[in-house]
């Protein structure tokens, strides 16, 4: 097995099967080769939600197709690769099981090092192939179906310092119950989105969790949207009871604002407790239209720039695999062992195992 020396522009690849997404990338030092995803997404919507045992038999079916299908984007071999990342946790358990042995089975055959990755660190890392390289120290917010944390990030391939977290439901899994409550379908952020854009963000006042004197007390960073998806399906019952017609758009544009707005704020204040000048935002929601208006506009006033990957590259992906990765390889660290595990509930704390 070939050691962790330094590499100035290291071609990694990196394999993402922490939920229902298939994603290989193919990133050179902080260029991306290739992106290759391979979702199984319409699976799961006649469920609501995602099914483990579903999403582990497509990532299986899926993961050869999908790493040829890198390779022939990238222009690259196999035996090119310098070193293989992949997401050792957190996840659905089985789902991380596939792609840890994929990448076991590629280190291996291909002699080549292995890097077992945090998902969470990975979406800080991805920002690195749109805006270069990461500002250090700096504040990320990361939210998506499962996670709402505020990190401190002084070394990516180190270790990151939580400020706060979700104490229940994420934000990513409150637009999912909200736009299943308004019949809308599944995934729930898109079309959360997409229909807010025709209502009115102020049409309806509902909460905003952890935001008044006391909670902010005992939980300044950390994010509770539980107590919201109940106002919203409270309002809505409430209105059919009365016979009266819901306005859709206005209750996503409302609901949406409710969740941006409290985002937003956390970071601000996280980062200006800290004395950090830059944010990064990142996972699925950071995708969200309304979020990347907000946060620009409200950091701007506070001279606090805010960086945010294109919409591609803040959903699960293989790229942001590889950019974790190709950090870890640049900056000398002892590549993982073979018999490196997949941990459902790795914490944010163990960026590399």
């Amino acid at each position: 097995m070939t050691s962790g020396a330094l590499v100035d522009e290291p071609l990694v690849l990196g394999i993402e099967t922490s939920c229902d997404e298939t994603g290989i990338g193919v990133v050179r030092g902080h260029t991306l080769l290739a992106d290759a995803v391979a979702s199984s997404v319409e699976e799961h919507a006649r469920f609501g939600g995602v099914v483990p045992e579903v999403a582990s038999r497509a990532h299986l079916e899926a993961m050869v197709p999908t790493i040829e299908r890198a390779c022939q984007e990238s222009g690259i071999k196999l035996h090119d690769v310098d070193a293989i990342a992949v997401t050792s946790g957190p996840g659905l358990a089985g789902a991380l099981l596939v792609g840890v042995a994929a990448a076991k089975a590629l280190a291996l055959g291909l002699d080549k090092p292995i890097y077992g990755v945090n998902h969470l660190a990975s979406h800080v890392a991805v920002d690195q192939l749109q805006h270069g390289p990461l500002p250090e120290p700096c504040v990320a917010m990361l939210v998506s179906g499962g996670h709402s944390s505020l990190l401190k990030v002084t070394d990516i391939t180190v270790g990151v310092d939580p400020m706060g977290a979700t104490i229940d439901d994420a934000a990513g899994e409150a637009f999912d119950k909200v736009a299943r409550l308004l019949g809308l379908g599944f995934p729930g952020g898109p079309v959360i989105d997409r229909t807010a854009t025709s209502g009115s963000s102020i049409a309806i006042d509902f909460p905003r969790g952890l935001t008044n004197r006391r909670d902010l007390e005992r939980h300044r960073f950390d994010f509770s949207f539980s107590g919201l998806k109940t106002a919203v399906a409270r309002w809505i019952e409430a209105k059919e009871r009365s016979g009266e017609p819901v306005p859709v758009a206005d209750v996503a544009a409302s609901f949406q604002e409710a969740v941006v707005d409290v985002l937003v704020r956390k970071a601000l204040d996280a980062a200006s407790s800290e004395g950090i000048e830059d944010i990064i935002i990142g996972g699925g929601v950071a995708a969200n239209s309304r979020l990347r208006v907000l946060a620009e506009e409200r950091a701007t006033k506070l001279g606090i720039r805010v960086r945010v990957p294109r919409p591609g590259l803040c959903t699960d992906n293989g790229a942001m695999v590889a950019a974790l990765g190709s950090e870890m390889v640049a900056r000398g660290r002892t590549p993982s062992a073979l018999d490196l595990p997949a941990d459902s509930s790795q914490p944010v704390t163990s960026v590399l195992v």
